[in-house]
């Protein structure tokens, strides 16, 4: 049979022995391995607790008073421990993630304007101070807008040159493969004078290399009032080549359907100077865009008398003129939205 005094005695080195395993817990899993061991529902203090029913009842109250202050004390010495332990853990942390106010800042990521769209505000503020307009429509547009007012019938041959995406429902509609669309809108909608530019995605079923896009940006300007000259388009060219690149502009006969006479106009060659080398393929001027006089024929389809109103209308790519203007040699850049490549332009 075992003791009052030998039990309290066994319970008294349980006890030193514990407190001393405690405080030499490193980390919260060794303490939760010692709470186990002495506290569990099998730990020590409850094995020992067990022997109280072999003492005689006149001993069992002083020897269970033992058990309570062991297992008390031992109780606040683990939560103690816990304690200890947690608030180191968070100190480690904190140190962990501590910033060094003495290291120099990282400047953080701003967004800055693309090339492509700092070139078209500039041609809208160029034109802007010439008095044209800024006017927009629809990218999915009727076949009729696209090409039939424009005196681009159906069978015409320089439909094939405008390759582009059809929607298949009833009616002609596709994605309009110029801008031209918005300048009959605009003629459609008011009376002369008219000056307007339109600047606006537009869709060709092209083959995507260095310099062409399958969806691809254009400007196209107009302007319709009476004695209008194809000195004013040349004027307007002249001056909008002098504002955007610093350059001179020539004019070379060709044919566009909607307009008579036609012409394409070049820019001189920045990279040389108008000298000639690879880039102009030393002709000295590089190739911009077409214009020429309102086809009489669009401005009757516009209800204009073409005895009394005459225009010009041209257009241009503002993909190539940035191209120009930052000495990018593939147009797919400006499309790619690729960080490392607009980072330089910041």
């Amino acid at each position: 049979m075992i003791g009052e005094h030998s039990l309290v005695s066994t319970l008294r080195d349980l006890r030193a022995r514990a407190e001393r395993e405690v405080a030499s817990a490193g980390d919260l899993a060794a303490l939760e391995e010692w709470r186990i061991r002495y506290l569990g529902t099998k730990g020590a203090v409850r094995v020992a607790s067990k022997g109280l029913g072999s003492l005689e009842p006149a001993e069992r109250p002083l020897a269970g008073m033992a058990v309570n202050e062991t297992m008390q004390a031992l109780e606040a010495a683990f939560q103690q421990k816990l304690a200890e332990l947690r608030q180191a853990a968070v100190a480690s942390d904190l140190a962990a993630e501590a910033v060094d106010v003495t290291l120099p800042g990282r400047r953080p990521l701003v967004g800055i304007a693309h090339p492509l769209f700092r070139t078209l505000q500039d041609i809208t503020r160029i034109f802007g101070s010439m008095g044209f307009s800024v006017a927009e429509g629809p990218q999915v547009e009727w076949d009729r807008y696209n090409f039939e007012l424009l005196n681009i019938p159906a069978d015409h041959p320089s439909r094939d040159t405008m390759d582009t995406f059809y929607v298949d429902v009833p009616g002609g509609i596709l994605l309009r493969t110029h801008t031209s669309p918005v300048q009959a809108r605009v003629m459609l909608s008011q009376r002369p004078p008219v000056r307007v530019i339109v600047p606006g995605r537009v869709f060709r079923r092209d083959q995507e290399d260095a310099s062409h896009l399958s969806a691809f940006w254009q400007v196209e300007g107009l302007a319709v009032d009476t004695n209008v000259t194809f000195s004013d388009l040349k004027g307007v060219l002249a001056n909008f080549a002098q504002q955007i690149l610093g350059c001179k502009v020539r004019f070379r006969p060709h044919h566009f359907q909607f307009t008579e006479p036609s012409a394409e106009f070049d820019f001189s060659c920045l990279v040389c100077g108008g000298r000639g080398c690879r880039t102009c393929k030393y002709e000295g001027w590089l190739e911009i865009s077409g214009a020429g006089m309102v086809h009489p024929q669009v401005l009757r389809f516009m209800d204009y008398d073409p005895a009394v109103y005459s225009g010009f209308a041209f257009g241009m790519g503002p993909e190539r003129i940035t191209m120009m203007r930052y000495g990018i040699n593939d147009i797919r850049l400006l499309s790619a939205n690729d960080p490392r490549f607009l980072r330089q332009f910041a």
